[in-house]
């Protein structure tokens, strides 16, 4: 056993010693915490049987990362597509990209980061003021696109509620080592009689970051070594060997991105109206592999590419990387919002919300040639009355969607698509002097996807689901529910046909898949006190028709081919699946005890298991996962730890070589700036320290995790105010 490394042994040891001291009081007020997504009235987190949860601000900046996948990754039940510093996306319990749905204030992103890992969410949370994760009902109103769950990022540039103080706000600054990267966001309120001014910004900064060895894995340089002696060929054996050198330092991972925002809201008594936009734009490299690749005369070059072209002719100078891909991403996104409260009783408040996004980017194979540019121009709205006759609670609404997804340029695998929706959903829930309550929801949606190239595609998609839960004196939980989901296929998993270079791989999609339908189990037991807090999560998904990527062949030049454009081919596939697994979660405070501190600490272990119907297993699913906190908090003064350890991925799906396991350890500090006199409330300087033992990170849920591992050891020291 080497030193360095945590084992199970340890792991068991951490959860022993923390059931003896610890878990805190705010992680227990997080389950207070109210969840404003989804249908009906307002919930408690622990009134919901599903695993939901919320990050305020002070949460979010504890485990803030480069990326929306990133930053939850800690979170019991999340995982991340890792692909490098710029681009990730959440995974809930094991499903990700088309199947969790991430929103901006109740609304899609308009992005295109489901249709490929190396495409970045249109919303990081770094200027976010609440990230909600919910699954099971919670989330059921929100369609078939939604089976995984749904994240919430809220920005709170829209005021609904009149603010205590006149001016509030907030500044965060850190400087990360591991990539020489700089980060800041700062945002202010501003309240003028009944309208409130809002403002936000942020800046991301990061050069490559290190890594602890080599960039590849161990099995991919065996693998390839392997081939090496069966077909002694001199050329790509000097080509992995320079594979090989790449190591202590990922080749093309920085990240530079830039956000602005504002929102002016009205706010009167008994109704609110605000108008918001957010401008972002990103830069980040791809790391893992080179675009490079067929003719290189063939690129779009219309006068608006030569514009970015001449933006970025400066690339290869300061970042010492010719020919690396990278991409240049730009956002416009405008919210309205308005609600009308009409009291306690009957119809009790209607929320109406719209949003348009005009995004693009553009993907270039060096510093002067694009590969592929797209763009995604959209409109949402949705409306939602709420009601309460006698005790029965809840809220019908409807949903629109239209937008317009294309892709243009030599290595573009996609052609334009336009995708409209029209939903109808309705939500119930009726509870008994909080001992017993029911609840239950359905939706009905359309969806039409008119490609340019592949034609037509309609899918009438039914969504239902019905919980209950119960109360057991007054420390037991019990709840379990029942739900039915269908999904359609989205534009790549139709129409997808050409050379992905960002995962390697020629993508064909197939347009005459059919919709995807999965029923969900579920049951919660829970049991707390003022101190403690215990809880078990476990599911059942059977899926019908789920939608996969494989392995595949085509027909060219009258032969049937393996690989495409000297990319291996894959295809979608569709065959029934099982998903099974659970989160186990224990968490306890007591204060002025042991070293005269407040302690805190929480244990929890997630496990996800899939399996098609043919045998096969499901590939990048999560592997069995612990996690354990500790903090003490002496007022002036806190310091605390959190370890994750990972299991090996052995069940790793056809076409992927399984995952070692890893033990990431992360410490942290802080001093609190206002117990020394400064005149200000809420202000704290803070170090940390991730990846301690700088082990070797890969996300079994990522497609690059055999060339792109993550961060090694990260010192990151700043400050946050809040006003």
């Amino acid at each position: 056993m080497t030193p360095n490394k945590l084992t199970p042994i340890w792991a068991t040891m951490l959860l022993a010693s923390a059931s003896q001291i610890a878990l805190a009081e705010d992680a227990i007020s997080r389950q207070d915490t109210i969840i404003v997504s989804g249908a009906g009235p307002n919930r408690v987190a622990s009134e919901l049987v599903s695993n939901a949860s919320a990050l305020d601000r002070s949460d979010i900046l504890d485990t803030l990362g480069g990326t929306l996948g990133e930053t939850l990754d800690s979170q019991p039940g999340v995982a991340t597509s890792h692909f490098g510093a710029g681009a990730s996306r959440p995974i809930l319990r094991g499903l990700g990209a088309e199947r969790v749905l991430v929103l901006n204030n109740g609304l899609g992103t308009v992005d295109v980061s489901a249709s490929s890992p190396d495409h970045q969410v249109a919303a990081d949370g770094i200027d976010a003021e609440a990230i909600e994760i919910l699954r099971g009902p919670a989330a059921l109103s929100y369609g078939g696109q939604a089976i995984g769950g749904v994240i919430n990022v809220i920005d709170g540039l829209i005021v609904e509620e009149k603010p205590e103080k006149a001016f509030s706000g907030g500044l965060y600054s850190a400087y990360n080592s591991v990539n020489e990267g700089s980060e800041v966001a700062a945002n202010a309120k501003f309240a003028v009689g009944d309208f409130v001014f809002s403002l936000s910004g942020s800046m991301r900064d990061y050069e490559n970051y290190d890594i602890p060895s080599f960039a590849e894995s161990d099995r991919l340089r065996a693998s390839e070594a392997h081939e090496e002696d069966e077909h002694h060929d001199d050329e790509d054996e000097h080509e992995d060997e320079h594979e090989e050198e790449m190591r202590d330092t990922l080749e093309n991972s920085y990240l530079k991105t830039d956000t602005l925002s504002g929102g002016v809201s009205w706010v009167g008594d008994t109704a609110f109206f605000g108008a918001a936009v957010r401008h972002t734009t990103s830069e980040y490299g791809i790391p893992g592999h080179s675009h490079a690749h067929g003719d290189e005369d063939e690129h779009h070059d219309d006068e608006e590419d030569e514009d970015h072209e001449d933006e970025h002719e400066h690339e290869e100078d300061e970042h010492g990387e010719e020919e690396m891909p990278f991409i240049d991403l730009e956002q416009t996104r405008f919210d309205l919002r308005g609600g009308l409260n009409f009291g306690e009783t009957g119809f009790t408040k209607l929320i109406v919300s719209a949003s348009y996004s005009d995004y693009e980017h553009l993907e270039f194979e060096g510093p002067d040639e694009v590969g592929v540019k797209f763009t995604n121009e959209g409109t949402e709205a949705r409306v939602e009355l709420g009601h309460a006759f006698g005790d029965l609670k809840g809220s019908w609404g409807l949903q629109y969607l239209d937008k317009e997804l294309a892709a243009d340029g030599a290595e573009a695998f996609i052609t334009p698509t336009s995708t409209q929706s029209f939903g109808l959903f309705a939500y119930e829930l009726r509870e008994w002097d909080d001992i017993i309550a029911i609840e239950g929801g359905a939706r009905f949606e359309k969806i039409e996807l008119e490609n340019d190239v592949q034609g037509k595609r309609d899918f009438d998609l039914f969504n239902v689901s019905f919980g209950a839960h119960k109360h057991l004196g007054e420390s037991w939980f019990v709840g379990a529910q029942v739900g039915y989901s269908e999904r359609a296929p989205n534009e790549s998993e139709l129409f997808a046909n050409g050379p992905h270079l960002a995962t390697s791989q020629y993508e064909i999609g197939d347009a005459t898949l059919d919709k995807e339908s999965v029923v969900n189990f579920e049951g919660a037991v829970r049991w707390r006190t003022d101190q403690t807090r215990i809880g078990l999560n476990l599911f059942v998904n059977q899926f019908s028709d789920f939608i996969y990527l494989t392995p595949t062949t085509a027909l060219e030049g009258g032969e049937i081919v393996d690989e495409l454009d000297e990319l291996p081919i894959v295809g979608f596939a569709q065959e029934d699946a099982d998903f099974w697994g659970g989160e186990f979660i224990i968490e306890h405070s007591i204060s002025d005890s042991l070293l005269n501190a407040d302690w805190n600490a929480s244990t929890s272990l997630e496990y996800v298991r899939a399996e098609l119907d043919n045998g096969q297993d499901v590939p990048l699913i999560p592997p069995l996962t612990m996690k354990v906190g500790l903090e003490a908090d002496w007022g002036k003064f806190f310091a605390g730890t959190d370890v994750t350890i990972a299991g090996a991925q052995t069940r790793s799906g056809e076409g992927f070589l399984d995952t070692s396991g890893y033990t990431k350890l992360d410490l942290k500090t802080g001093l609190r700036l206002s117990e020394f006199g400064l005149p200000v409330e809420n202000a704290e300087i803070f170090f940390d320290i991730r990846n301690v033992t700088d082990d070797e990170i890969r996300h079994a849920t990522s497609v690059l995790k055999d060339t792109v591992p993550a961060r090694g050891r990260n010192y990151r020291f700043g400050l946050k105010i809040a006003l």
